[in-house]
């Protein structure tokens, strides 16, 4: 791959010998090992701030006053700003340079937490989420864009986006046990934002700029529009567990559509747009994007929603499925790492297509579990949905980077990481409408289940059915 090392990608060629040790730092050669760390550690805490709703839910619920009908509100705060901002994060942090917007993303994530841990009602707390996205959107969208920097070469690059993979595990694994050890949701909220406040310090002196101008100005409009379309989206999902075929919902899903249609032409237009269009004409970047998509539908919608389920279904502790969810991102987690030795055996693109089979079959085996009132039963199914899991998180970014121009980098991150939250905000309103709707949360989540493991299949197909070129 050509690029990675031309002045459009790298400040390094134009930096005066003579320059402050301190600018040498910020702006000369990338340091791999202090990257890959930082971006590592701060995409830990983002996820763990992202999982955090996950086991403590109820309680949360329950200070704020929310009612059920509302509680997907609660969860799709975060996967909402992300999904926003996630195309036009990458292409600020490829035009302005990644090292600025991780740390102004990493920076704002701190402080939004903090705010949230304050929040006295739904709507204070809705907003601190949307918020953490949309700052979880400028670290995670850059993160890539500073590796493909720090590490050219496909070996390289195989490596450090592996690893980063895992930690998205990782963080997805440590977030519901720490925020279910601490006395409440206030102080989990309080002590995450600490650590991003910690992580953005620590950036500031491990990071080199890189950025890859196009020129014009960004894209402000388009991420209007298409944050106003996610809104509609969202909304209408949100109000549909009360009835699909009422005006209001009609009317949103109307809405979105329409805006999705605008965002197209203002695209198309754009000297700089969020999203080069073209890209859709590359059977790797349709895999990646669909990937993305049915990983946030089919596995992060229902284990969002899950670890509640089990708490109003089996009276279990926010610890105790804490530790239970520990079972299917831990694996995650571990075979995410080990996901590099399929190098050269397995494409990103098939791991893609064996990790959506995988969390279907697993999916599958813990139909009739919560009914039965044995969690015992639903252990096979979470180990077999963790290794499914894992290979999807070490596939995603790899395939995202390898599927745009490398100077694109960030871009193509935003992309799919846009898809994967677009798709996880659907499937967690689909999730708790289906869950809520039969009368009996017992078997309102065998429905749930089933259907995520029928997106699961399907995604499997579409990511399948696309051919790579060279």
């Amino acid at each position: 791959m050509t690029g990675l090392n031309s002045p459009t990608t790298s400040t390094a060629a134009v930096t005066p010998r003579t320059a402050a040790p301190r600018l040498r730092r910020r702006d000369g050669p990338p340091h791999p090992r202090a990257t890959l760390a930082v971006t590592s550690a701060a995409t830990t805490v983002a996820l763990m701030t992202y999982t955090a709703p996950i086991v403590t839910l109820p309680g949360t619920a329950a200070a704020l006053h929310t009612p059920l009908s509302a509680q997907a509100w609660l969860l799709n705060g975060t996967p909402l700003g992300l999904a926003a901002l996630l195309l036009i994060a990458g292409s600020l942090a490829d035009d302005y340079g990644r090292r600025r917007v991780f740390l102004a993303g990493t920076l704002t994530l701190g402080l939004t937490t903090v705010l949230g841990a304050l929040a006295t009602t739904t709507w204070q707390f809705t907003l601190a989420r949307i918020a953490q996205g949309a700052a979880s959107a400028a670290l995670l969208a850059s993160s890539l864009g500073l590796l493909v920097h720090a590490f050219p070469t496909p070996r390289g690059r195989l490596h450090a986006t592996g690893v980063w993979g895992a930690f998205v595990s990782g963080g997805i694994a440590v977030g519901p046990l720490v925020t279910g050890a601490l006395p409440n949701w206030r102080a989990a909220y309080a002590v995450l934002g600490a650590v991003a406040l910690v992580a953005a310090a620590l950036g500031t002196r491990a990071l080199s700029e890189s950025r890859a101008p196009r020129g014009g100005r960004p894209d402000v409009l388009g991420a209007l529009t298409f944050g106003l379309a996610l809104v509609a989206l969202v909304a209408a999902l949100t109000l549909g567990r009360d009835g699909w075929l009422r005006a209001p919902v009609g009317l949103l899903l109307a809405a979105a559509v329409a805006l999705l249609g605008v965002f197209a032409l203002l695209e198309r237009r754009s000297r700089t747009p969020m999203i080069d269009l073209s890209l859709l004409r590359r059977p790797r970047f349709l895999a990646s994007s669909a990937g993305g998509l049915f990983t946030g539908l089919a596995v992060i919608g229902l284990f969002s929603f899950l670890p509640a389920l089990l708490q109003q279904t089996l009276g279990m502790s926010p610890m105790t499925t804490a530790w239970l969810l520990l079972l299917w991102s831990g694996t995650g987690f571990t075979v995410a790492l080990q996901a590099k030795r399929l190098a050269g055996r397995v494409t990103p693109r098939r791991q893609l297509v064996l990790g959506l089979v995988l969390h279907a079959a697993g999916v599958l085996t813990m139909l009739g579990a919560i009914g039965s009132g044995s969690w015992l039963r639903m252990l096979p199914g979470l180990l077999v949905s963790g290794v499914g899991s894992g290979l999807l998180n070490a596939a995603l970014p790899l395939l995202s980077v390898e599927s745009v121009p490398p100077d694109r980098a960030a871009m193509g991150s935003g992309a799919q990481q846009t898809l994967r939250y677009i798709g996880s905000c659907t499937g967690v309103a689909l999730t708790i409408a289906l869950a809520t709707s039969t009368g009996s949360l017992a078997r309102g989540a065998d429905v749930a289940m089933a259907v995520s493991a029928g997106l699961a299949l399907v995604g499997a197909v579409s990511v399948g059915v696309s051919r790579e070129r060279g």
